[in-house]
């Protein structure tokens, strides 16, 4: 009973997060998604002010743009209605 019990609980822990890629020389000018941001490998001027050397970082700054949206998720439709409102189907006014 308490392997079973052993194993239940190690089946509950969270998943680990996937690390991101490595940012190098060999990597520099890529992009990447990562936490919903494209971010980019570059490289990073260090400094007495940062205290720190330099360096190849990934650039996910807030003025990088969003990854873009996966191909095969299909979007919702444009228009709702409300939570808890039902819309008969009908036929559509002519304008």
């Amino acid at each position: 009973m308490r392997p079973l019990l052993a194993l239940l609980a190690l089946a509950a822990l969270p998943a680990f997060a996937q690390e991101a890629p490595a940012c190098g020389p060999e990597r520099e000018g890529q992009t990447a998604c990562l936490a919903g941001k494209l971010c980019l490998c570059r490289f990073e001027r260090g400094g007495q002010l940062t205290g720190r050397g330099d360096r190849f970082a990934w650039d996910c700054g807030a003025l990088r743009p969003l990854c873009p949206p996966e191909q095969n998720v299909v979007q919702p439709p444009g228009w709702m209605p409300p939570a808890g409102i039902w819309v008969a189907p009908g036929p559509r006014p002519r304008h």
